[in-house]
């Protein structure tokens, strides 16, 4: 019997896809793995039974990463699933931009009273006419499951889109639309695009990418779309663009203290992987994720472990061994199993920055004894008899 919980409200599409071996608890330390949306983990004890964490979206930065892998505990995410949710925000803040559409909506609201509106409307309609984004060009920077939504379907919106991910995986190369001019240097981007849309993970390497630098390159009519996190783009200095007219309009799902109710900042209050059918894909993605490790010992879509699978166990026993990426560890569990007169049919090791993760399939069944040699052996971080 496994039991898992839930930090926050998961979606019972996802969490009914856990078996009658599994029960839910209240108490994170009982559990075997637990669920995550937005809760705060970095001070958190999670204890030792916990095994993995999955977070319902793609962003994890309300988890503690590193402290995870040190104590054996896979975070898994779920990339992709609310892609399509925020591709149509994207697009829906791309044109509110263009269009002035929100402008026109208040100014409608404000003029409720008014029983010749429709005729007024028409003297006053010119101020939120706006442009329209066909033939515009689009700069997409990063390339991954959202970024790769946005520029093929801004193609067929007719818009000229410009790429940039020097890390694109062979999969989003292969789902790019030919038409996608890819680019080198993410500056052409700034130099050349009417709206320019961010879509790459916050690290120390991308934080605050789009600066005052950046923005000095833009076009007077440049339109700025941040649907991934607020802390890529120097919010200060868009905002003292704004007011320069050095750019046209900022579009953020992030609202703060820094552009809400500023001049030609357009806020949402984080809507973009909000719809039901989002929430939905998500937690059918996480719980996926956290059966098939805790069942099968593979790892698929984690964050701070490699991704390492090989199927359903047709051998008399796995264990899964979560370790340090350092020389001569495989050699180690090979022997220690051969001295034990356990013969090994299949094995797996992948590794990832500092960690890495072993699956090895036996013939014959592998004792709690045997698990704690190799657990003592250095550089090993946690081992499972999975099987």
């Amino acid at each position: 019997m496994y039991k898992y919980a839930c930090l926050n409200p998961i979606a019972d599409v996802g969490l009914n896809l856990f078996s009658e071996d599994y029960e839910k608890t209240d108490d994170i330390k009982g559990a075997d793995c637990c669920l995550v949306r937005s809760a705060a983990m970095h001070d958190m004890e999670l204890g030792d039974q916990v095994l993995a964490v999955a977070r319902a979206g793609a962003g994890v930065n309300n988890i503690p990463l590193d402290k995870c892998a040190e104590e054996g505990i896979v975070v898994f995410n779920t990339p992709g699933a609310n892609a399509n949710g925020v591709k149509e925000l994207v697009f829906a803040g791309m044109l509110y931009a263009a269009r002035d559409l929100v402008g026109g909506i208040e100014w409608v609201s404000e003029n409720a009273s008014d029983e010749n509106i429709a005729k007024t409307a028409e003297k006053q309609k010119k101020n939120y006419a706006g442009t329209e984004i066909q033939g515009k060009k689009l700069g997409v920077i990063g390339l991954g499951a959202i970024g790769v939504l946005v520029a093929n379907a801004a193609i067929h919106m007719g818009m000229e889109v410009y790429g940039y991910d020097p890390y694109i995986s062979v999969n989003a190369a292969w789902s790019l639309n030919r038409q996608v001019k890819h680019v080198t240097d993410v500056n052409e981007i700034y130099r050349e695009c009417d709206f320019i849309t961010i879509h790459v993970p916050l690290l120390d390497s991308t934080r605050g990418m789009i600066n005052e630098t950046a923005i000095g390159q833009m076009k007077e009519n440049a339109i700025i779309l941040n649907f991934a996190r607020d802390l890529l783009v120097d919010e200060e200095a868009v905002v003292a663009a704004l007011e320069k007219g050095a750019i046209r309009k900022y579009v953020s799902d992030f609202p703060n203290p820094a552009t809400a109710g500023k001049k030609g900042c357009i806020v949402t209050p984080h809507l973009g992987a909000s719809t039901e059918e989002s929430e939905d894909n998500c937690a059918i993605m996480a719980v996926r994720e956290l059966r098939d490790y805790l069942e099968n010992g593979n790892i698929v879509h984690s964050v701070n472990y490699p991704d390492n699978s090989m199927g359903g166990c047709n051998t008399a026993g796995r264990i899964g061994i979560l370790h340090k990426n350092v020389k001569g560890l495989i050699g180690a569990f090979t022997t220690l199993l051969g001295n034990e007169g356990i013969n090994v049919s299949d094995m797996s090791d992948k590794a990832k920055g500092d960690y890495a993760y072993a699956i090895i399939d036996v013939d014959s069944p592998v004792s709690g004894e045997v698990a704690e040699k190799i657990r003592g052996i250095d550089g090993v971080v946690r081992v499972r008899i999975v099987k």
